[in-house]
């Protein structure tokens, strides 16, 4: 059963676990884009036909497999804090915040499946799980969905496939993204080029939240750019093998970095740690920098073992929204960076004494 407040004050959604390849690949996603047959895409439909496709997608997802473990959110109701946390752990788009009304989140206990009602399509069902998990995500999605359709009418073309909002989805309507966290590339100045390489196969490079946004840390999204005239699998498969030469580069990069460095990247790995155990003020944007340093160091094994779920966690708790929403109150700036240095310190301070 979903526990709602513990949504917005525990940093413990499914992808931030470990998994196949974690030591580059954080989390991978799966998307896929549905609409129903009758009613006109979200950015034209009114009020009423928002709700009616609120309600019969609310009424669908009582049937989903293990039922009782989802719960529903209806965005008009949760605070803009609450909101920002969905956006910071992965669990709904910048775009499906911004009008809440007649807008909602199914989601699991686990937060590995998330059902956005009303983004840009009717439907966008997702599934995040940790590391490099294509094949696994992709049939608890497909499971999902077969559930979904069979409660629902779905638009669908012969020639064209699922009907969508926006045509780079027309097709399968699937996306298939993974978070890679690359640092030794890109201090080595070869990230351009392998993403240069991965836009010639039809791979699109975005930040840490998507499309519009920034590589906070090194972290990058990387998916398909287009569904149509494609299968799930040729999709899958191809982001599958792309993403195994670039976790082959960036590990030979890591191993290129330290032969190069040797004791300055062993300082800047320890600076990292010993900035944000013992910092009494940290930005959001340093914090991330400073993460991505030392989550280089543990892979490297430059550092005492520090469990990657944890650096995973801290992904999340370092966010203002989260920040915010623990404390129950709007900070200023200044007030967030205290409480998140305290938050680091604290996290880092357990994975300590738990070794």
């Amino acid at each position: 059963m979903l526990d709602q407040e513990r949504v917005f004050t525990q940093a413990d959604s499914a992808w931030l676990g470990q998994g196949p390849d974690s030591d580059v690949v954080v989390s991978t996603r799966i998307r896929l884009a549905r609409n129903l047959t009758d009613l006109p895409f979200p950015l034209l439909a009114g009020s009423e036909e928002l709700g009616q496709v609120l309600a019969r997608v609310r009424q669908a997802s009582e049937h989903l497999p293990e039922a009782k473990r989802y719960g529903i959110m209806e965005l008009d109701r949760l605070s803009s804090l609450e909101r920002q946390v969905l956006i910071e752990k992965h669990l709904v788009s910048l775009e499906h915040v911004q009008e809440p009304k007649q807008r909602a989140l199914v989601l699991r206990d686990d937060e590995a499946v998330s059902i956005m009602i009303n983004e840009e399509d009717h439907i966008r069902l997702q599934v995040l799980l940790p590391g490099l998990n294509l094949d696994q995500a992709w049939h608890l999605a497909d499971r999902l969905d077969d559930s979904l359709e069979q409660h629902l009418d779905y638009a669908f073309d012969d020639d064209l496939g699922f009907l969508t909002a926006c045509p780079t989805n027309l097709g399968s309507g699937l996306r298939a993204s993974v978070m890679l966290h690359l640092p030794a590339l890109v201090l080595l100045k070869q990230a351009s080029q392998v993403f240069g390489t991965l836009a010639q196969f039809g791979l699109v490079v975005r930040g840490l939240y998507g499309e519009g946004t920034q590589a906070l840390g090194n972290f990058f999204q990387i998916s398909n750019q287009l569904t149509l005239n494609h299968s799930e699998e040729e999709l899958i498969n191809n982001l599958k093998a792309l993403t195994g030469q670039v976790i082959e580069q960036e590990r030979a990069a890591r191993s290129r970095l330290y032969e190069e460095l040797g004791n300055r990247l062993l300082d800047m790995v320890w600076r990292a740690y010993g900035i944000l155990t013992h910092a009494r003020l940290l930005t959001g944007d340093e914090a991330m920098r400073l993460l991505s340093d030392v989550r280089l160091g543990v892979n490297l094994n430059l550092l005492p073992q520090i469990n990657l779920p944890e650096l995973n966690r801290l992904l999340v708790i370092t966010r203002s929204g989260f920040i915010q929403r623990v404390v129950g109150d709007t900070l200023s700036p200044a007030e967030r960076d205290l409480k998140r240095a305290a938050l680091v310190r604290d996290e880092l301070s357990k994975n300590n004494n738990s070794n």
